[in-house]
């Protein structure tokens, strides 16, 4: 059956109650319900019914129920490194340093963390769930200490994790890239995926945007007035705001009486990060068919690795490294383990609440063929000229409904691949437009799971980080449209 115009209105409706009334969780839910209602006919009860069951079936997805578990599981990783004064002992070393630059030049240090905090979420390139967390958790208090709102850090944490993880494609966005191109026929992948990064201008706009804001001092909209908040009135988020992580797992009391040690902290977060690739290597191994060398089917496994599941493997080795490493210091005991892990699971109980919703509302769109719908509607009118740019505004619009960049370039490579070969259109700037629409809208998405976990790392309020956010997007959107058309036109 084809819902038609009906399709668009659930996602839409979700993101206005979203933003309108501040409430993530019924405005999701909601949309949810909205879309089986339309599904089951109007049926309230039947509308109903299918929605608690479509909840269920998020977890049908392995993928689904890695990333939620990866989630929850963060929580422990986040409370162990506090009691064991692990953040405690990094951000003595980062205040060192940090006089040395204010005392070189007043200001210095404000300038210098938030460019610290940029580069550490480009680096950790791997996977955009660590890279947001990692600067999230890192920086947060040393950002609280030198009075940065937490929007800003949420800010950085964000438009430094997506776009790196889609610039930089060893790791699994490019195995999934790679995935889809294959399935639309294309012959050499890679080489058309690295052919369209120099085209693929939103991600490389918003690095730019982020590290001209934080060199200029130069902020606009609703975050200059969170700038202005913070420095006059010490005040971090706004006096109604509600931070996406409980004060419990942000500010987690250490153990007493022991040495505060960065490496503590640092060792457990190398070890997730170094662990991705390997996990991907792990993961992917058995899919290689041919190799000409071991590090030729090591290349090779990490392009058919599974992302979701090297992630949770990462967390899990993180901790279980953290565990052993404080046993051997005497900072910890079994029952203490265990009662953390647990604390750390509860206190993130919310955001794996928040993450079933975004897959349950994306899922909901997928039945009623949301993105394919916006796709045929545009398909008669348009030219080879405008075929980039409206490509990209489109990829732009169903990740902003539905939260999902990857759900995005699934829906639309399919698409728009068979536009550019019909119209006769450079392949590589189509695809490089479909996936910097689709981190576009994404990065706007009140329901995006990147946001989501850039909001909780930063221990941001979420709806106020997407409004601080949204004004920084939009500039980095109209300039890569523009740029787009005059591709379209004069490329």
């Amino acid at each position: 059956m084809e819902y038609g115009f009906l399709s668009v209105i659930p996602p839409v409706v979700a993101i206005i109650l979203a933003l309108r009334t501040k409430q993530v969780y019924i405005a999701l839910l909601f949309g949810i319900w909205f879309s089986w209602l339309i599904i089951k006919g109007w049926n309230p009860l039947g509308g109903t019914i299918a929605m608690i069951e479509g909840l269920v079936n998020v977890f049908k997805s392995e993928g689904n129920t890695r990333t939620i578990m990866f989630s929850a599981l963060v929580g422990a990783l986040l409370i162990f490194i506090q009691y064991s004064k692990g953040v405690e002992g990094f951000i003595n070393i980062l205040n060192k340093k940090l006089v040395k630059f204010e005392e070189k030049k007043s200001g210095f240090a404000r300038v210098m963390v938030q460019v610290l905090a940029m580069f550490t979420g480009i680096l950790l390139f791997v996977e955009t769930s660590i890279s947001s967390l990692t600067v999230g958790t890192l920086y947060r208090p040393i950002f609280d200490k030198l009075k940065i709102p937490r929007e800003k850090l949420a800010y950085i944490a964000d438009s430094s994790s997506a776009p790196s993880s889609i610039l930089i494609p060893f790791n699994a966005w490019g195995a999934f890239i790679m995935g889809l191109l294959l399935t639309q026929g294309i012959d050499k992948p890679f080489a058309v995926m690295m052919a369209s990064i120099k085209y693929n201008f939103y991600p490389l706009l918003t690095i730019l945007i982020v590290f001209v804001v934080i060199l200029s001092k130069k902020d606009f909209g609703p975050m200059k007035k969170a700038e202005k908040r913070t420095l006059e009135t010490g005040e971090l988020m706004n006096p109604n705001a509600i931070p996406m992580v409980s004060d419990e797992v942000t500010s987690f009391p250490p153990k007493e009486g022991i040495q505060a040690k960065a490496y503590n902290m640092i060792v457990p977060l190398l070890v997730m990060v170094f662990m991705m690739p390997i996990n991907l290597i792990y993961t992917g191994w058995h899919a290689v068919k041919e190799s000409s060398s071991f590090l030729n089917h090591a290349s090779q496994a990490i392009g058919e690795g599974s992302g979701s599941s090297s992630v949770l493997y990462a967390v899990i080795a993180s901790i279980l490294v953290a565990i052993v490493m404080y046993m051997i210091q005497g900072i910890l005991n079994a029952k203490e383990a265990i009662h953390l892990t647990l604390k750390g699971i509860s206190e993130l109980m919310p955001l794996a609440l928040l993450m079933l919703l975004a897959f349950a509302i994306g899922d909901a769109c997928k039945e009623l063929e949301t993105g394919v719908y916006v796709a045929n509607v545009t398909k008669s009118w348009l030219s080879v000229e405008l075929l980039p740019a409206v490509v990209f505004l489109i990829s732009s619009f169903i990740a902003f409904s539905t939260g999902t960049s990857w759900g995005t370039f699934a829906i639309m490579l399919a698409i728009s691949i068979p536009m550019a070969t019909i119209h006769g259109a450079d392949i590589t700037i189509v695809v490089a437009a479909t996936l910097g629409g689709g981190i576009f809208g994404d990065h706007s998405s009140p329901i995006s799971d990147t946001s989501i976990i850039s909001s909780m790392a930063s221990a941001s309020d979420h709806i106020d980080h997407v409004k601080t956010q949204m004004p920084y997007a939009l500039i980095g959107g109209i300039i890569s449209t523009v740029l787009y058309l005059i591709l379209g036109f004069f490329g």
